[in-house]
């Protein structure tokens, strides 16, 4: 964390530069991060809040490789011998409602942040 000019190096050259929402204007621009309150426990929100927005990510992208895995091999038809056929206007449906989900599971780490 930083919130002087002799920070900017080392904000610039940290993984995650954290500046102070007092410091300077240039520690501010070079930070990848400025803490608005000046609170250090909002170091440990972020934390929280990357993990969280990782495990969303993980889940986000198990449900699309999961749904791709299934409705490729339909929309190629896998199942036509058996009298299985997905039409397209069913398909382009389909992957609109898994792009919904991945929207929706995105908001709900709002609500989990929240709390």
């Amino acid at each position: 964390t930083g919130d002087g000019v002799n920070d900017a190096p080392a904000l610039a050259q940290a993984d995650v530069g954290i500046a102070v929402g007092s410091g300077t204007d240039v520690a501010a621009e070079t930070a990848d991060i400025i803490l608005v309150n000046s609170n250090p426990k909002d170091i440990a929100n972020l934390i929280l809040f990357g993990k969280a927005t990782y495990q969303k990510m993980i889940q986000n992208l198990a449900w699309a490789t999961g749904y791709n895995a299934i409705a490729i091999p339909l929309a190629v038809g896998v199942l036509y011998p058996w009298g299985f056929v997905l039409s397209p206007a069913v398909g382009a449906v389909f992957m609109s409602l898994s792009t919904i989900i991945v929207a929706i599971n995105a908001q709900l780490l709002k609500r989990k942040i929240g709390k």
